[in-house]
């Protein structure tokens, strides 16, 4: 985290107990009446009990912590909560035991502020947020399987939803990294990969941020994942990608990767169409004239948007080969709902690019945890559909 603030001062013992740094900025003079600032506790650190006349609103950017008002339970605090303290209660917050917590202080109504620091918190009384925290993150009855997938795709990651529907997260963990992997043979990257493309095309973007981590764990590069999200655009369209790609451009930013990453086209408006087309029939064949010959007059230029948009402009981009593209298109096609005929079409296409129908069945399987079943059945029997002829 030092890359993002600056360190700023130790904390004054009288106040505060361990390693305590304050970077604050009072803006009194600059008609915001305020002060914010970043407070970094090192772990075991903390503040002694105290209240602020005008409250007080805390964000946690990092690590994990402890709040407590007087007279009720520790609760857990992790990066991204947020924590609104009423005027005048009595409160201490600091990092857990084994970890640093940075969070971001902001007092309002500063001239009208009054902070009174009060009696140290006790070693019982920060111990108790240890107790909470193992209870938070105590083992479910998840299998070792289960456990090691997990962990494979985020290590250390401490699961919020574990803390309150624990029952939920050793049913669905217990399937979707156990059960459900165990049937096929996709390996973890395109696994991975897939589950990606799926989310953007259900509009699930916590999930995606949670897998667009996952995939930077387990090598999948950040070009790759680029080439997903601008893949997804002529399928699922630009309105429902946006967040998505600046949801990865933070998390990008975040692990220090400097954007814009290298150019991938391999086209120019001159040869677009013609690439476009030519990818489109190495991999549907005759099929491609016959939809030329076939459409309206007055829809003809949307088979040329296929050619030399869809294909021309993204899928003929370096960074992902044709096979993969195909398993996302065919990903992003069975999680959107309402495309069983452009579903049928991409199974083609899979097949004649080389993915075949165990692989196909694998990667619906993968994706029943997050598709649900109606969509995987439905892709099942389009499956089952085109390979029988």
């Amino acid at each position: 985290m030092d890359s993002f603030y600056a360190k700023g001062v130790e904390a004054p013992s009288q106040y505060f107990v361990g390693k305590v740094w304050v970077n604050i900025n009072i803006n009194q003079n600059d008609n915001y009446n305020s002060m914010i600032g970043t407070v970094n506790f090192e772990p075991s650190a903390r503040t002694n009990w105290h209240t602020h006349a005008s409250g007080q609103i805390l964000f946690v950017i990092d690590g994990v912590g402890y709040y407590q008002e007087k007279g009720k339970p520790v609760q857990i605090i992790r990066k991204g909560d947020v924590v609104k303290i009423p005027k005048n209660v009595i409160h201490w917050h600091g990092a857990s035991h084994s970890n640093s917590m940075t969070h971001i202080a902001i007092v309002t109504d500063l001239d009208k502020d009054q902070t009174d620091w009060l009696e140290p918190v006790s070693d019982k009384e920060y111990d108790n947020g240890d107790q909470a925290l193992q209870e938070s993150t105590k083992a479910t009855s998840l299998t070792e399987t289960a456990i090691k997938n997990h962990h494979e795709l985020w290590p250390n990651y401490i699961s919020k939803a574990k803390q309150t529907d624990p029952e939920l997260v050793e049913v669905f963990d217990n399937f979707a990294f156990d059960e459900v992997i165990s049937h096929s043979n996709i390996d973890t990257k395109t696994r991975v990969m897939t589950i990606m493309a799926s989310t953007i095309a259900s509009q699930a973007l916590t999930e995606y941020k949670m897998f667009v981590n996952a995939a930077l764990n387990v090598g999948v590069t950040p070009v790759e994942v680029k080439e997903i999200i601008y893949q997804a655009i002529p399928y699922v369209g630009i309105a429902k990608v946006i967040d998505f790609l600046y949801a990865t451009n933070e998390i990008l930013i975040e692990r220090g990767i400097a954007l814009p990453l290298d150019g991938q086209s391999t086209t120019t408006p001159e040869t677009r169409l013609e690439a476009g087309l030519a990818l489109q029939k190495s991999i549907f064949g005759n099929m491609i004239d016959k939809l030329y010959e076939q459409s309206p007059k007055n829809q003809l230029h949307i088979q040329r948007f296929l050619s030399d948009n869809c294909f021309g402009d993204y899928l003929t981009r370096k960074g992902l080969d044709v096979k993969t593209r195909e398993l996302l298109t065919f990903s992003m096609l069975i999680s959107m709902g309402g495309a069983e005929s452009q579903v049928k079409g991409h199974i083609q296409g899979n097949i004649s690019v080389g993915n075949n129908k165990e692989t196909l069945i694998g990667v619906a399987t993968q994706l029943l945890p997050y598709i649900g079943y109606p969509r995987t059945l439905n892709a099942l029997n389009s499956i089952n559909e085109l390979t029988a002829k």
